[in-house]
């Protein structure tokens, strides 16, 4: 009889040990850690480059993503994998990210709702504070929560998406049929969509700058997307850096050399400059208050005077001659009008009277410089300073007329027979000297 029961208890002991060896895998899997995730970690398992194709339009193989000023870094602090959810599963973007479509400030947050995942991984997201899990795989904190740790009190790391500095209303663009993929590329190709699914300017410059007419609502303007001061001028300084054009950009990215190149994007889209700059931040510069030292060599001074004889408008373009050139050379001594006798020491800055001014002319007579550069003699000159010599003497005393003048005549021999065609061309130097009703004036009619 004792023998009976031992063989009897032996048989019931194998029996429960198999079916213990059973389920004890089953067991272990929903008490133990999830097996080390391999999908959802990245865009692409194993962290692969996504293809240009498959990211957002507008995108430049070289970008380095959308701009960290317009778009701060993200942390994110969970795995998912965007492929399986659409092309597997069958799931519509807004199934998800259902807000998108009623969304009219860039500051909405569009992540799901936790809870939205309940149905599926069957876990209770209702209380934050005592999250439900089953023992199921998908259900448990660690599956999708990236370092999870029971022992850290089932807490799970917070994620950080910054809001864009832009505006932006998703819903007027979801209104117009604007699909997802037109801004943030072939998410449905990839796992994890990170800021470098972000729309990019050039992308939106596709229909933002397009011809008017097709163009719609879809203003162009900076302002429609960028933030602005009260000024109605960008915003350009942030945290992460300041805010500049794009290379692309009607080739107007600020690198190293846009200071040489900065007056043709500003003579060709001068409204693209002053969407930034205020009109002082040329004036700045371009008067000589913060003038850069690669305008002018350290040298420039003894040389300058070359450089103006040589192209005279290229200075006018900063400098007044009447101002800024004739009160220096006023300081000087060397002007008509300065302190020349006390300064005589210094040198002139006209030849002799000899060969300035007397006959016969020569290549240094100042006849031949007026006619070559007037421009140069206008900056130091007044128009009264040539007819102090050049007006007529017939009247007002012998040798000097009623206004002061010599009677030097300014025309070269054989002039009278070129008259008609200086008068044609214009009249108004000959009106200087002549009365429109001068009897001299009249042959050359």
């Amino acid at each position: 009889m004792k023998r009976g029961l031992s063989a009897w208890l032996l048989c019931v002991g194998c029996t429960l040990a198999m079916i213990a060896g059973w389920f004890a895998p089953i067991a272990r899997a929903r008490t133990e850690a999830p097996p080390p995730a391999v999908h959802g970690l990245a865009p692409l398992p194993g962290n692969a480059p996504v293809p240009l194709h498959d990211r957002p339009p507008g995108a430049l193989p070289d970008d380095g993503g959308p701009s960290p000023i317009i778009f701060p870094p993200q942390q994110l602090t969970i795995r998912f994998n965007h492929r399986l959810h659409v092309k597997e599963l069958g799931q519509a973007c807004d199934s998800c990210h259902d807000k998108a479509r009623t969304s009219h400030k860039s500051s909405d947050s569009l992540l799901p709702a936790v809870t939205r995942c309940d149905k599926c991984h069957q876990s209770d997201h209702s209380d934050l504070g005592s999250v439900k899990s089953s023992p199921e795989l998908l259900s448990q904190c660690g599956y999708c929560h990236i370092g999870y740790r029971p022992e850290d009190g089932n807490r799970v790391a917070r994620m950080n998406v910054p809001a864009p500095r832009l505006h932006f209303s998703h819903a007027i663009h979801a209104a117009r049929n604007v699909g997802c993929g037109q801004c943030h590329g072939a998410v449905q190709n990839l796992e994890l969509a990170t800021r470098d699914q972000l729309p990019r300017m050039k992308g939106c410059f596709a229909c933002h700058q397009m011809p008017e007419p097709a163009r719609g609502d879809a203003a162009g303007e900076c302002t429609t997307c960028h933030l602005a001061q009260p000024s109605g001028r960008l915003l350009t300084s942030y945290p992460e850096g300041h805010l500049e054009p794009p290379s692309w950009l009607y080739d107007s990215g600020h690198d190293p050399d846009f200071i040489r190149r900065h007056k043709f994007v500003a003579g060709n889209h001068s409204e693209l400059c002053s969407s930034c700059h205020s009109e002082k931040f040329c004036t700045d510069c371009h008067d000589g208050r913060l003038r850069p030292r690669s305008i002018h060599p350290n040298d420039f001074l003894s040389l300058h005077a070359i450089a103006a004889r040589q192209n005279a408008p290229d200075c006018g373009s900063c400098h007044r001659p009447q101002s800024f050139c004739l009160a220096c050379h006023q300081r000087l001594g060397v002007t008509l009008s300065g302190p020349y006798a006390n300064f005589a020491g210094r040198g002139r800055f006209h030849p002799p009277k000899a060969v300035w001014t007397d006959g016969p002319r020569t290549a240094q007579h100042h006849a031949v410089e007026a006619q070559r550069n007037l421009s140069a003699c206008v900056s130091c000159h007044t128009e009264h300073d040539c007819t102090l010599c050049h007006a007529t003497a017939e009247v007002g005393g012998p040798g000097r007329s009623a206004n002061g003048g010599r009677g030097l005549s300014p025309h070269p021999p054989g002039f009278s027979s070129k008259c008609r065609r200086a008068l044609r061309q214009n009249a108004r130097p000959c009106l200087v000297c002549h009365h429109p009703q001068d009897a001299k004036l009249a042959q050359c009619r």
